[in-house]
């Protein structure tokens, strides 16, 4: 067959093509009633391999919702760097006295039905029956338990025993404090404990001691779920005491997993059933014997958090923390220093000193104004801080040249009170050496440089 045929063989065919693309309707011109058609593709060899003709359009592939769920959980999660303690700076005790005063004012004081009246008289007649009956108390709910177990402990519990109230949630309280409470009663000598180096066996003799008197005793404690009293040891001898038969447990939880310090099978046990009952070792199976009662009151926590610091996230939420564990704190986040407690700091120290911190002062402000003003945002934390501290090379150049200090010796004699109030730190610097700054943001700080230099 010649070339030219053959071209124009192929030119009718694909004439012949588009007259049957031509003759299909379109979906405007489609019946009524009939569904509309896709638009035909090529047919034959024309049509593309693997070219998708329903509602998915064009796609090679489509995804299944299945491939779809594993596709995303595969794709990096992005994380925000910010940080909310440096978005917002932590409230001086001033501020936050001032804040909580105000906001006071304007707050409404909500008080449930069961703590009204004569609902709260037959609450605690309610107590003293289960008490009486082998169990003992378990107080849960939101709010402050402790003014009403210690209205409960001097209106009731008085008239049936001697009462002993402990506060777990100071910092320094141990299990220690309680025994010693209860052998300063004036049914004991208060010499209970002294033969005894552990505590266990002290709290046997204690329980057997209990055990020959004709009156009861009632322990209100507050916070038994609190630190001091998470132990292995702590719960041993609570167990001893709450299985006596005349000894009497009040006690309130606040911590959310508080249950899970204890078993079923400690939960569930009963004291024993005779007081003459010999008092057996500590190891032996004890338990509590709770009966759980909401007490909610919707009290503010004041006194439980009165010794932590409400200024910073981390000393809130850590409220019943050791005082090694507030050294520790203090030390990672420094920014717990308050302008009244740095003014108290220099007014004992001496004028060479004051001179050094202010050296130091002006320094750090400078270097904080230089970082803003590059686009930096402000200092808020101990971390962010430390970028603008001093190297002990260039603090000690500067404190010569200014007579501070003749030598090591004597910068070192001056920076020992900052040290030890914490009003200067210290890390060390990643290109060696030591570096040092003060933990002060920068209106504090410049508060506390403008004090010194009004006082001369």
């Amino acid at each position: 067959m010649p070339y030219g045929q053959h071209f124009q063989d192929e030119q009718d065919e694909s004439s012949s093509s588009e007259e049957e693309l031509e003759q299909i309707p379109s979906e405007d011109e489609s019946d009524e009633g009939q569904a509309p058609q896709t638009p035909s593709r090529r047919k034959g060899k024309g049509r593309e391999v693997g070219e998708d003709t329903g509602a998915e359009g064009h796609h090679i592939i489509v995804q299944t919702s299945f491939d779809a769920y594993f596709t995303h959980a595969a794709t990096k999660v992005q994380t925000s760097g910010n940080i909310f303690s440096e978005l917002v700076l932590p409230l001086a005790p001033e501020e936050y006295t001032e804040g909580i005063k105000s906001a006071s004012k304007h707050a409404v004081q909500l008080t449930p039905s069961i703590l009204e009246g004569s609902k709260l008289e037959e609450l605690f007649s309610r107590f003293i029956f289960e008490l009486a009956e082998g169990f003992n108390l378990l107080c849960y709910g939101f709010g402050s338990k402790r003014r009403v177990l210690n209205q409960f402990a001097s209106e009731f519990c008085t008239k049936h025993g001697h009462v002993v109230v402990t506060n777990a949630f100071k910092p320094d309280f141990s299990i220690k404090d309680l025994l010693s409470r209860i052998a300063s009663l004036p049914i004991f000598e208060g010499t209970l404990l002294g033969m005894y180096t552990a505590v266990e066996k002290g709290v046997v003799q204690l329980v057997d001691a209990v055990s020959k008197q004709s009156r009861h005793v009632y322990l209100i404690i507050h916070n038994i779920d609190s630190p001091a009293l998470r132990t292995t040891r702590a719960k041993t001898v609570l167990s001893v005491l709450a299985s006596s038969p005349l000894i009497h447990i009040t006690a309130s939880i606040d911590h959310l997993n508080a249950p899970l310090l204890w078993s079923s099978s400690e939960i569930f046990a009963r004291k024993s059933s005779h007081i003459s009952e010999e008092v057996s070792t500590p190891s032996s199976t004890r338990g509590f014997a709770w009966l759980w009662h909401d007490l909610t009151t919707l009290a503010p926590y004041d006194a439980e958090l009165a010794y932590a610091d409400r200024s910073s996230i981390t000393g809130a939420s850590t409220a019943a923390r050791s005082r090694k564990g507030d050294a520790l704190a203090n030390a990672a986040n420094p920014t717990v220093m308050a302008e009244t407690g740095a003014l108290h700091t220099l007014a004992s120290v001496t004028q060479k000193a004051k001179k050094l911190f202010a050296l130091m002062g002006k320094r750090q402000l400078a270097s904080i104004e230089e970082g803003i003003a590059g686009g930096d945002k402000p200092a808020g934390s101990g971390g962010d801080l430390q970028q603008h501290g001093i190297t002990y090379e260039a603090l000690f150049g500067a404190a010569r040249d200014d007579f501070l200090a003749a030598n090591d010796t004597a910068l070192r004699a001056l920076l020992v009170e900052f040290r030890d109030h914490k009003l200067i730190v210290s890390a060390a610097s990643s290109t060696g050496g030591e570096i040092l700054w003060i933990p002060l943001r920068k209106e504090r700080l410049q508060s506390v440089l403008d004090s010194l230099e009004a006082n001369g």
